[in-house]
């Protein structure tokens, strides 16, 4: 198990071509693969393309492969029950002044089809001393057909490591109020353990106790939010009904405006 993947059950093709790598994600699909991600839509070369020399123009060619792979997939994956995911990449438009020069390869047809779209930045970087050991990721919700798109994370990535559960565990404590950040200082129980958010972290991930106990009650907040916004939908489709039913009766005439 390396960063959360299991390798045993780890595949990995190298196609020559983008239309053979799309015919393999294709035949994986029909095969009942779980996951395929495909890395990158950038480096999905189409054979004719391959095929030329060097300053040959290929007008939209990337784009019609992307179009036709999008078309052929969807309906293989609506079957199959897989998750395809595809890393793209950005690149710069020459001439843009106003809005975004940034634009994603391979044409519109991914765009439409997704059902997900996550915008992945670096914001930052986490060092030990002056040694670099991972970088602030940012992640957007660009784009959401499952749930409500715009939303926003922030996460350690560590080298060799991956995703820092423990950050994540550090930085949820602090804002829930479980663990109190004052300046550089984190104190437990008004008990300072660390000052700095990488001696916060060395420190529960020596003290695993105390890690599982800080994890314990970050669940249980979430479950308590839960249950309040439960109620508060189910209050007020109670209030929905009250009003419902008073609406069916008669309105009553103010004394003040009845005719005489």
């Amino acid at each position: 198990m390396k960063l959360g993947v299991n390798l045993d059950d780890l595949l990995i093709c190298q196609p020559n071509n983008g239309e053979e790598a799309l015919d393999v994600a294709d035949n994986l699909i029909r095969g009942g693969i779980d996951v395929i991600v495909v890395d990158s839509v950038a480096a999905l070369v189409p054979k004719a393309e391959i095929a030329g020399e060097v300053g040959d123009h290929h007008i939209a060619l990337q784009a019609r492969l992307m179009s036709q792979a999008c078309r052929i997939l969807t309906a293989t994956m609506a079957n199959a029950g897989t998750l395809v995911i595809f890393i793209n990449q950005i690149r710069h438009k020459v001439g843009i002044i106003f809005g975004s020069p940034e634009v994603t390869t391979g044409g519109m047809a991914l765009k439409f089809y997704s059902s997900i779209r996550l915008e992945i930045r670096k914001s930052g970087m986490i060092k030990d001393g002056d040694e670099l050991v991972g970088h602030t990721i940012r992640v957007k919700v660009v784009k959401n057909k499952l749930a409500s798109p715009f939303k926003t994370a922030t996460f350690d990535m560590m080298f060799g490591e991956g995703i820092s559960r423990i950050g994540e565990i550090l930085d949820l404590s602090a804002s829930q109020g479980h663990l109190k950040k004052s300046g550089a200082w984190y104190s437990y129980k008004d008990r300072n353990f660390a000052q700095g958010r990488e001696k916060a972290k060395l420190y529960l991930k020596k003290n695993v106790e105390m890690m599982a106990e800080l994890e314990q009650k970050i669940l249980q907040t979430f479950k308590e939010e839960k249950d309040s916004k439960i109620k508060s939908k189910e209050g007020g489709l109670e209030s929905d009904d009250d009003f419902s039913e008073d609406s069916s009766a008669e309105p009553s005439i103010p004394p003040s405006t009845a005719k005489k």
